[in-house]
């Protein structure tokens, strides 16, 4: 199979949104809560989140941010200051997948997709209770793309909760002890297995290859 430029721009568009979507590979799949004084909970799938930083800790994701279409969840940090990243795992992965619906303003996914909200330590944004990784974050910054009509939203990590046994004393994080899940395209889901584990990566401890 072989696309050039003008392929992609010739394919019928739900085909090309599903390939484009398809061909950076599997990416976290996450639950991003949010809140707003007038309008309450929110609760919306994520694919895009990304590290940043580890010192200070810093989280971002992509989201629409025009003027015309602002999203809920956008709209939300900007008024409040705070969000949280919940994890997907194997168990709720269809409850997960329909808060992509486009629900009206004031409509709170958590109830129409059967999830439940939890407020943790006085933090103001809501963890998804059923998700057994969370993150609280603190809203930084925003980073326009203009190519795409997006953002890059950045967040300082505030609270991370996780079961003790998904951490190694090294600090790795083993992901498929929580059952985590990923996300390919837009509507399809992949467990997470961890295949292996290496050394830091410097020239002088290069393995051989079979050479």
């Amino acid at each position: 199979m072989h696309f050039t430029k003008n392929d992609l721009k010739q394919t019928e568009r739900i085909k090309r949104l599903n390939i484009v979507n398809s061909v950076a590979g599997v990416k976290p799949g996450n639950l991003i809560g949010t809140t707003s004084a007038a309008h309450g909970s929110n609760l919306a799938i994520f694919s895009s989140i990304v590290h940043l930083c580890s010192n200070p800790g810093l989280l971002g994701f992509l989201t629409r941010s025009t003027d015309a279409d602002i999203s809920h969840t956008y709209s939300n940090i900007l008024e409040n200051k705070c969000f949280t990243v919940n994890h997907i795992h194997e168990n709720f992965i269809e409850q997960a997948h329909f808060t992509s619906a486009k629900f009206e303003r004031g409509v709170s996914e958590f109830e129409h997709c059967s999830l439940t909200e939890e407020f943790l330590f006085d933090f103001p944004a809501p963890f998804v209770k059923e998700s057994l990784f969370k993150i609280a974050l603190r809203y930084v910054e925003t980073v326009e793309v203009k190519s795409s009509g997006t953002c890059m939203v950045v967040g300082e990590i505030q609270h991370l909760i996780f079961p003790d046994e998904c951490m190694a004393p090294s600090g790795m994080i083993d992901l498929a002890l929580v059952q985590s899940v990923g996300i390919a395209g837009l509507n399809r889901y992949y467990s997470v297995k961890k295949m292996a584990e290496f050394p830091y990566a410097r020239e002088n401890n290069l393995p051989s290859f079979g050479k």
